[in-house]
């Protein structure tokens, strides 16, 4: 560290000056030794002046929003409340006239006085403050609201409301303390769904809302909410084949819960008391009548049939379960050939007739608009030729009708799906066209929602099945030969077992036998073969449905013997069955149909070839077996 010292010097000669500037260098030098350590630090001197202003910096990242700002001033004062009740007589006291009132009598200035017998409303004399000239009020007025102000006095009044009367419009920017959940531009909504509306009454709670059920369910209000509820036993759907009638009654049909209703036969009416024993009726028999029957059971719970008589398409209404007697109805003259019909119920709960018109050789379909079928609408669906030769008829999981048919001029088996629920039109679909099939055709929708349908390959005599790939079978992924040997697959029936897989019936001519088909999946790629009746001569026009026990049923002609007989399965493969003749009266059974009552029991229509009439047996127990009998 270099040590400066101040020192005054005389203004002398340079010589001198020189001379003491040496001596003093030599001083100092001399005396300097080595540097020693430093000493402590002094203390900070004073801040020194600010530096210029530096340019302005990057422009900073956006923070994050800031929080909820300071409440907004009050909204506008409410209306003004009713008016309190009068007060309190008050006490006599003493009236001061200050300073700068004048007396009573005086007609300037303001005025004061108390009128202790007045009614104490205000603007009256018994005010116990004092008036002026012109209108006033306290500080209470204007807190409590009762305070009426001029309009003409108050400022900055929008001009639209200037007027004195109704505004116009007012911009919605400029009202204020607006809710900001109003206040987001949705103007051009039209619905808001009704579970976003905020604090909405109880009482008004009640609607369905997005509520979704499902096909076995109905939407049901407890109350509080809507809830998806079992719908129940819909009309006509039979709860129990334990329910019974009493002696002397018959079951006429069944209510709305499921449950039977049984009839006391009229003074008219003769129906014996028949315990194990099957009924047995003939239902229409003018004519030759009984022909390409058809059968199904309405939403009534009473029986359906569509059958040929006169060249003509006739449906009969059972009058009770047991169908011994019934109402019938003309719907179409069909002209000269066969009929080929097919009936089933649609989703709007009437029935849906597929058939054959023989004078144009179109395929044409029936709508009744009656349960009855008294009154009908009919509608040609295809008419290329010659088609709608052994129809069957199904209702998609689309809720519409779909039909397999053969088609004679192409050889090909089709369907037709229909458009709507009364079938005013269809589109056609070629379901198989490798050679000349599609006799026979049977159809059900299986429980992938797809039909499945069997029918005849009369090239090679086998047994085919083919599995639509969608709900209209405008294609399909399986089409498989099930049977091919010997001459099989004459009147194929199919149905769907409690398995889910196809259960069918049909005719082996070369052996005159009974065979059953039970498919070994979905699709029905393969099937089981079983002969069920190889009696000979059995298995012609048979028909096949599922039981109350689960089990298949089919009804068919015995032709060496001229009889109706019933198969009853005894597993749900139908690898064995018994087999009773059910009616022999005559030469019977030919155009079979059956299907389940709503007491749960076969019921089985055919035709009587001797009389050329229509009949119907109602079998006494689920297996069909003649004269049964409980211990």
């Amino acid at each position: 560290m270099r040590r400066f010292i101040n020192y005054q010097v005389l203004p002398t000669s340079n010589s001198i000056i020189w001379i003491a500037a040496i001596a003093l260098t030599v001083f100092s030098l001399s005396a300097c030794g080595d540097q020693g350590e430093s000493g402590p630090q002094g203390p900070a001197g004073p801040q020194g002046e600010p530096g210029e202003r530096g340019p302005m910096g990057a422009t900073g990242l956006q923070g994050f929003p800031g929080g909820a700002g300071s409440e907004g001033p009050p909204g506008p004062r409410g209306p003004v409340g009713p008016g309190g009740a009068d007060g309190r007589d008050g006490e006599s006291g003493i009236l001061a006239i200050g300073k700068g009132l004048i007396t009573e009598k005086s007609t300037e200035g303001d005025l004061a006085s108390l009128d202790f017998e007045g009614s104490g409303e205000a603007n009256t004399p018994s005010r116990s403050d004092h008036n002026h000239d012109s209108d006033y009020y306290t500080a209470v007025d204007l807190q409590n609201g009762t305070a009426r102000v001029a309009w003409s006095s108050l400022t900055g009044i929008p001009d639209d409301l200037n007027s004195g009367g109704h505004a116009a419009s007012i911009d919605w920017e400029n009202v204020q303390n607006r809710p900001s959940g109003l206040d987001d531009g949705d103007d051009a909504i039209s619905a808001i769904d009704w579970n976003d509306v905020k604090n909405r009454p109880q009482e008004l709670n009640t609607t369905l809302g997005g509520l979704s059920c499902g096909l076995d369910e109905i939407a049901s209000f407890n109350g509080l909410t809507w809830l998806c509820v079992d719908s129940g036993p819909s009309e006509g759907e039979y709860l129990s084949s334990g329910q019974d009638c009493e002696a002397d009654f018959y079951a006429t049909g069944v209510d709305a819960t499921g449950n039977l209703i049984c009839t006391a036969p009229s003074s008219s009416e003769s129906i014996t008391f028949q315990r194990g024993k099957h009924f047995i009726v003939t239902i229409q028999s003018s004519g030759n009548v009984g022909l390409w029957n058809t059968v199904t059971i309405g939403d009534d719970g009473l029986p359906l049939i569509a059958y040929e008589q006169s060249d003509a398409l006739y449906v009969a209404q059972c009058n009770n379960i047991l169908c011994s007697s019934a109402t019938t109805s003309f719907v179409e003259a069909t002209g000269v050939g066969d009929l080929h019909a097919s009936i089933t119920i649609g989703t709007d709960g009437l029935p849906l007739i597929g058939y054959r018109n023989s004078i144009d050789a179109s395929l044409k379909i029936a709508h009744c608009q009656t349960m009855d079928c008294g009154t009908s609408s009919t509608a040609m669906l295809a008419n290329s030729g010659n088609v709608g030769l052994h129809t069957s008829l199904a209702i998609g999981t689309d809720g519409l009708g779909i039909l397999s048919y053969y088609n004679a001029v192409t050889g090909d088996l089709e369907v037709a799906h229909c458009n709507n629920t009364a079938c005013s039109s269809a589109e056609i679909n070629s379901v198989d066209t490798t050679l000349d099939l599609g006799q026979y055709s049977s159809i059900a929708i299986g429980n992938d929602g797809l039909p499945l349908i069997s029918y005849y390959d009369s090239t090679n005599n086998d047994l085919k099945v083919a599995h639509c790939s969608n709900i209209i079978c405008s294609t399909t992924n399986s089409v498989a030969t099930i049977d091919q040997i010997g001459d099989v697959g004459r009147q194929t029936s199919i149905v769907i077992g409690v398995d889910g897989r196809g259960l069918i019936s049909y005719y082996d001519a070369t052996n005159k036998d009974l065979k059953v088909a039970h498919c070994q999946d979905i699709l029905c790629t393969t099937a089981n073969i079983t002969g069920l009746v190889t009696a000979g001569g059995v298995g012609d026009w048979s028909s096949i449905t599922i039981g109350s026990d689960g089990r298949g049923v089919i009804s068919y002609y015995d032709e060496f013997n001229g009889t109706l007989n019933v198969a009853h399965c005894m597993n749900i493969a139908c690898t064995e069955a018994t087999s009773n003749v059910v009616d022999s009266s005559a030469v019977v059974g030919t155009h079979t149909a059956i299907t389940i009552g709503a007491d749960g029991l076969p019921l089985v229509v055919y035709q009587d070839v001797t009389s050329s009439n229509l009949k119907g047996l109602h079998c006494s127990n689920t297996a069909c077996v003649p004269h049964a009998r409980k211990r």
